[in-house]
């Protein structure tokens, strides 16, 4: 719709065909006022004025708010009116209930609200960027040292949570008998489970013996299998323990590797740029179809047109009211046919891209840091660079092996897209079988996505260590993880609970801190802390962004303990402790495993 500037709202109700027929001068001066600047001939026939859209069909009583004119509703004795009136001409010859005004008036002041909204956050980012940054670089830093105090407080910690664990167990075994000792001789608890049946109100099962004799049971088996697995897995908790120190130190050696995730994200906004401006032009590449409107019958209706010569030709001699307006974008050439499919192979591409630069960052980390491993002595024997020689060497040597892992994720991606889609465009349609058989291809599709994305990961650091093909990688990892499917296992929960105890600890401590600081509860810095329309903005920001850098240090961290544990494994097969096949691994893990090189020191 075409926007004026006014000096001041209307303050009537008038149509522009009513103040054309009035014949009173000052009724039709007066609605040139909202009429566009270029609009001088109040002579001009009204259907014409109208058709060019030089003025308004109709004018209501307005109200001015935030440099808008609304509609001045206000309810008088329980019913709606705008000015005096309850009903409006709509300029057609049409009464219509202001109410219908009362529901766009609602709608406007929706997105004047989120406007201000909008206004004022921007106004808390003005005034505490600053702050915020200052908060992101304490998460760095936290983050770092939080890493590098992993090789001294990795032992402590896990130890720490299975005893706490294993505390917790119990004091639920005991309760849970406390619970069930107490109730005994209570009227209505000796009733079983099976007689009582289904409650809506589970409050009534904590009322039984039985109930929480389950518990019991339940608990004391779960006690029991978690200190079984602890005397059978020490050692391979030992084990994941030195790895994690282990990498640790490796990091410490390779600092540059912790900035190397800002690479990676440079590089997928690039793809995320090329892959938005290219849908754009897609989007935007059909042509204009205008078509021929009118109220009353013509044989031209629906029929394509040219708005420059529509006025000239014909149809406007046969049907006077037809108009040439704007139906929709679109065309009939092939291209126009086919852009669905462009736009369909614009995000395949899109996938691949993003993965093909995920898959570079991980196996130039995971070269840098099996240089680490493999270095006899640590560190030494490492090249100037390891970083940028790892980098290089992907370029160079494995551009093939990624795209062609990348290639494989982003199908079963995009596939997954589909699936997608089709559900969406499914929920109105009521086929039961259709929507069971989708929700077990959407299952079966996101656990072969998990799985791949595990494979490549490996994968890429067999590529990274090795130089062989990516199908030949991917099945030498496989199979070395199914042979120490144990060990696998152990390491991952253990690193999954560190990373999450990481983040938890840093994400919550800069929140806190941000909190307190923004809601000015710091004495010392009480004056410091700028003014805010919403304290919440600046410490979401914090939190999320927080987590982000986190994340991204845990990221370089894990395809360490990753790579450094494929590497160890490795080490173990190929490698026997002779002179001819010395033990890479550190002292810690030889000590840890009784192993030793005969002939020569350690490393």
């Amino acid at each position: 719709p075409i926007q004026i500037c006014v000096s001041k709202c209307p303050d009537r109700y008038l149509t522009y065909l009513n103040a054309h027929r009035s014949g009173t001068p000052g009724e039709l001066e007066y609605y040139q006022h909202f009429c566009i600047p270029e609009f001088k001939n109040l002579q001009k026939a009204p259907i014409k004025v109208l058709q060019d859209k030089e003025c308004p069909a109709m004018i209501i009583p307005s109200t001015p708010l935030a440099r808008r004119c609304f509609p001045a509703i206000r309810a008088k004795k329980g019913v709606i009116m705008v000015g005096n009136e309850t009903t409006y001409d709509d300029g057609r010859g049409r009464r219509r209930n202001v109410t219908e005004l009362l529901e766009g008036a609602k709608k406007a002041n929706v997105v004047l609200e989120t406007r201000q909204l909008a206004m004022k956050i921007f106004e808390d980012y003005t005034v505490s960027w600053y702050w915020i940054i200052i908060g992101l670089v304490i998460a760095m830093v936290a983050s770092f040292i939080f890493i590098v105090l992993l090789r001294f407080l990795a032992g402590i910690m896990i130890w720490v949570m299975i005893v706490m664990v294993i505390l917790v167990l119990g004091y639920g075994i005991f309760h849970c008998y406390m619970e069930y000792a107490k109730l005994k001789g209570e009227a209505g608890s000796d009733v079983s489970l099976k007689d009582l049946g289904f409650q809506t109100d589970l409050r009534v099962y904590l009322h039984l013996r039985q109930t929480w004799l389950a518990f019991m049971i339940i608990l004391c088996i779960v006690e029991v299998v978690i200190i079984l697995l602890l005397i059978f897995l020490r050692k391979r908790i030992l084990i994941a323990i030195a790895l994690i120190k282990e990498a640790s130190r490796a990091v410490g050696h390779i600092m540059m590797s912790l900035l190397f995730p800002l690479c990676t994200f440079f590089l997928l906004c690039l793809c995320i740029t090329y892959w938005a401006s290219t849908a754009v032009f897609l989007s935007t590449s059909n042509e204009a179809v205008y078509k021929v409107f009118n109220e009353t019958a013509c044989q031209f209706s629906g029929q394509t047109c040219q708005p420059e010569t529509f006025n000239t030709s014909n149809i406007t001699k046969l049907c006077p009211d037809a108009q040439c307006l704007f139906a929709f974008y679109g065309g009939e050439t092939a291209y126009h046919k086919y852009l669905i499919v462009l736009q369909f192979f614009n995000v395949f591409m899109f996938f691949w891209l993003a993965n093909f630069v995920i898959a570079l960052g991980q196996v130039t980390l995971a070269g840098a840091f099996a240089s680490y491993y493999w270095a006899f002595k640590k560190p030494d024997d490492m090249p100037a660079f390891p970083l940028f020689s790892a980098f290089g060497r992907a370029l160079r040597y494995h551009t093939g092996s990624l795209a062609f892992g990348s290639l494989i994720l982003a199908i079963v991606q995009v596939i997954r897209v589909t699936l997608e889609y089709l559900d969406h465009r499914l929920k109105a349609a009521d086929n039961r079988f259709a929507k069971f058989l989708l929700s077990c291809l959407k299952c079966c599709f996101w656990c072969l996505e998990k799985f791949i994305k595990f494979l490549n990961r490996n994968a890429y650091i067999m590529i990274a260590v090795y130089g062989t093909n990516f199908c030949t990688s991917a099945r030498n990892a496989f199979f070395l993880l199914m042979r120490n499917i144990i060990r696998v296992a152990v390491l991952d929960k253990v690193t999954d609970f560190l990373f999450f105890l990481g983040k938890l600890l840093i994400v919550g401590s800069v929140g806190i801190l941000a909190f307190f600081f923004f809601t000015q509860r710091i004495k010392l810095v009480q004056d410091t802390a700028p003014p805010l329309n919403y304290y919440w903005v600046p410490i979401l920001t914090v939190i999320v962004g927080s987590y982000l850098i986190a994340h991204g240090f845990f990221s370089v961290y894990g395809m360490c303990v990753d790579t450094l544990f494929l590497c160890f494994l490795e080490d173990l097969e190929r490698n026997d402790g002779s002179a001819e096949k010395p033990y890479f691994m550190s002292p810690n893990l030889k000590k840890l495993l009784k192993k030793t090189n005969k002939g020569q020191p350690d490393a």
